[in-house]
């Protein structure tokens, strides 16, 4: 609010002591009530009321966060642990591979098996796979031990040198890890068993999906 100006040519001013014309004008500066935001804050909480006083600084509030855990997307019914996609992207697309299982996720952990198409254990985005009738049976396969923390990247690994930076944009071999090999070795094992009991899946899985220019695709019975 506005404060008076206090004149020293008044008359009780010029009869004042300068200590009681300090404390005269530091009475009128006083800001009566709470004086922090966090006070303002925790007085209108206390008495259910709002407060007559608000601080000049604005109270930070916590953003809504959308980071928060929820419930992994729902998965097609038309895929199912042993059911034969058709990848759509990525390096692998046009591969025929087997679903393993949905991880938590919501990606599908999925194997070529990569003794007949090359394709590794990988994660894929259900979005963009096209569901197949064809089945395998994949009861036989552990994969419980896979989850999505196995496919992190290794912080060490990732993180390179000045001199590294600086010596050229020359691409890098992937490396793999002896883990993975092992694991991939097993899961294979296990699958193409099943792959070679039925007959000509094992070419179905090896052939690559293409489409011409008379083909229908909104007509294919996949």
């Amino acid at each position: 609010r506005e404060v008076p100006s206090i004149s020293a040519s008044h008359p009780s001013h010029a009869t004042e002591h300068p200590n009681q014309l300090k404390m005269a004008i530091s009475n009128k500066l006083r800001v009566v009530g709470p004086g922090g935001p966090k006070k303002v804050a925790k007085a209108a909480a206390s008495t259910g009321k709002s407060a007559r006083f608000y601080p000049a600084d604005d109270i930070p509030t916590p953003k809504h966060s959308r980071k928060g855990t929820k419930n992994a997307p729902r998965v097609r019914s038309s895929i199912t642990p042993g059911t034969v996609v058709i990848l759509l992207a990525g390096r692998f697309r046009g591969k025929r591979v087997v679903v393993l299982k949905s991880l938590e996720s919501g990606l599908l952990l999925v194997s070529g098996p990569f003794k007949i198409n090359g394709v590794p254990l990988r994660r894929v985005n259900q979005a963009y796979v096209i569901a197949t009738t064809t089945k395998v049976d994949v009861s036989k396969v552990n994969v419980s031990t896979i989850d999505d923390a196995y496919f992190g990247r290794d912080k060490d690994a990732a993180t390179e040198g000045e001199q590294e930076f600086f010596a050229g944009d020359a691409p890098k071999a992937a490396v793999v890890s002896d883990v993975r090999k092992a694991d991939q070795k097993k899961v294979d094992a296990a699958l193409l068993k099943a792959v070679n009991a039925t007959p000509m899946l094992k070419g179905y899985l090896n052939a690559k999906f293409t489409l011409t220019r008379d083909d229908k695709p909104h007509k294919m019975i996949f």
